[in-house]
């Protein structure tokens, strides 16, 4: 899509509020500064990001008397991008409080933004849990784009079906068979229901001392879950009636604690999770089976199409691949052409 053209005086004004907004970073960086140098801070002391608000971010406190406790702090700009999940070093001011370093990464989910930047959204994860439900209706390929997501950020990822309370004899082959696919492959599968209650016991005991983040498109019930699980008031969306699709209703990520341990990233619901930013090779190693056939074909420079000696179309001719994954592979990668 092309640029929007802006006149001489729109120039001005983005310009005049470009300046603005910097000098005002400066200031800030500066007051900070001029407390460090004059010891108007307290100690430096751990603490967890539970939520992210533009320059400021709201820290737990990790230690001392005041463990628990919820702090309000801004950051220095030297430190890039931090995110719900991050642990950071934090030092206390007359009002509130700033962050001064941040503690290494043990895993990060990064998507691209509205420019085509990758950004981190959320850090030091163990488990992306990747929801599905009787409704709206779950899609393999849209299943497969969060299992790429999470092989290629080496997070386990872990397949839950919920509204199971939902399922009937419309609908039960379809979805059993769907999860049973993904569990052949060696993934986590789990089903669980807020109204019954059914299969919550048993996603705490996994979920349990762990960081996990709930993904998933709108309307399968995230929000839903984290009440349930934490007994907590969440706002929830419902499904459209003439639409049949989630209204998005979560707007910023934010960290919980689970009552007998583990941590849950409750964050944005979306439609679909762009891939573009992939290289064919990590796509690739997204689908493990196809993976397991990397290297085998006749030639080289195979595009796994109509080539002779394809070791991805003998397996799919063998029944040792799903047509349904092997499919999903190819549209990934046609999607990934068409964006770029």
């Amino acid at each position: 899509m092309a640029k929007r053209k802006v006149n001489r005086r729109q120039a001005w004004r983005i310009n005049k509020i470009q300046q603005e907004r910097a000098a005002r970073a400066e200031k800030r960086e500066a007051l900070i500064e001029e407390q460090l140098e004059g010891g108007d801070l307290g100690p430096e002391q751990r603490g967890l990001i539970i939520s992210h608000f533009g320059r400021q971010v709201d820290v737990e406190v990790l230690e001392g008397e005041h463990k628990g406790e919820i702090q309000r702090c801004h950051l220095r700009t030297h430190l890039g991008q931090l995110v719900t999940g991050d642990q950071v070093i934090w030092r206390r001011t007359a009002d509130s409080g700033v962050v001064v370093a941040a503690l290494d990464r043990h895993s990060e989910l990064l998507r691209p933004n509205n420019q085509g930047e990758l950004k981190p959204v959320a850090a030091n994860i163990d488990y992306i849990v990747i929801v599905i439900a009787v409704e709206p209706y779950a899609h393999a390929n849209l299943i497969d784009r969060y299992l790429v997501a999470a092989e290629a950020s080496q997070i386990e990822p872990v397949l839950l079906l919920n509204k199971a309370d939902l399922l009937n004899d419309d609908n039960r082959d379809r979805l059993e068979a769907l999860l049973d696919q993904y569990w052949t492959l060696g993934y986590r599968t789990l089903s669980a229901s807020t109204s019954t209650q059914h299969g919550l016991d048993e996603l705490k005991a996994l979920l349990a001392d762990h960081i996990s983040v709930f993904v998933g498109q709108s309307g399968v019930g995230k929000s839903s879950l984290v009440n349930s699980l934490l007994g907590t008031d969440i706002k929830t969306g419902e499904l459209s009636d003439l639409t049949r699709k989630g209204r998005h209703t979560t707007t910023t990520a934010r960290l919980f604690h689970f009552p007998d341990g583990g941590d849950l990233i409750d964050s944005p619901g979306i439609r679909e999770f762009a891939l573009w930013h992939m290289t064919e090779d990590q796509v690739l190693q997204g689908f493990r089976e196809l993976a397991a056939l990397q290297g085998h074909c006749r030639f080289r420079d195979c595009r796994h199409d109509q080539e002779p000696g394809c070791a991805f179309l003998s397996a799919l001719d063998d029944g040792k691949i799903s047509e349904q994954r092997f499919h999903s592979f190819q549209q990934i990668l046609n999607s990934m052409q068409d964006s770029r």
